[in-house]
């Protein structure tokens, strides 16, 4: 794919997809600020949101990047045979699996820190967090195949395009997901 490396190839390539993604990070404010008496009510969810919502762009920017390395290569293919495609969204969820206990627990331990108690327990933080991170992960896989895809067919140059899509929509969703699952578990 030859790139046109104009001001007016990019600008004309980013800001339908940069207005789009300032009208979806106005939704996720929108959503969180109607959370609002849940967040002061258990600070440790506070705590978690941006956390949450930095951790799934950045799982989902991970594999956006290995995706458009793959696509420039020209090793990616769409296939659900595809041992590398699989292998990349396997490694993503695994990394999901592991981070988000560990920053449950640093979500419960600083809100203990610093006001000496927490509403939740402990087991409970761990749960939110577990669970919220194992939906956004998949969630980040879905949502970075789709976009790597639909750059790929539009011919536009995922380095350009996936990441900005797959942080702002991951987000959002951080913000739905850890909400559905306080609702949930809490």
């Amino acid at each position: 794919m030859a790139t046109d490396w104009t001001v007016r190839a990019i600008t004309r390539a980013m800001l339908p997809v940069l207005l789009v993604l300032t009208l979806v990070e106005l939704g996720s404010g929108l959503v969180l600020g109607s959370f609002e008496a849940k967040l002061l009510e258990y600070p440790a969810l506070l705590v978690l949101v941006p956390v949450t919502i930095g951790t799934a762009g950045n799982l989902g920017s991970i594999l956006a990047a290995r995706l458009s390395t793959s696509f420039h290569l020209g090793t990616l293919s769409f296939s659900t045979d595809d041992d590398e495609l699989v292998g990349n969204a396997i490694a993503t969820i695994a990394l999901a699996l592991t981070m988000f206990p560990i920053i449950g627990v640093g979500a419960w331990v600083l809100t203990f820190l610093l006001s000496g108690s927490t509403a939740l327990s402990i087991e409970t933080i761990l749960l939110v967090a577990l669970s919220s991170g194992a939906a956004l992960a998949i969630l980040a896989v879905v949502v970075t195949f789709a976009a790597t895809y639909i750059a790929y067919r539009f011919g536009l140059d995922p380095d350009d395009v996936v990441i900005p899509v797959v942080t702002n929509v991951c987000d959002v969703l951080g913000v739905l997901v850890l909400f559905a699952t306080a609702q949930v578990f809490v």
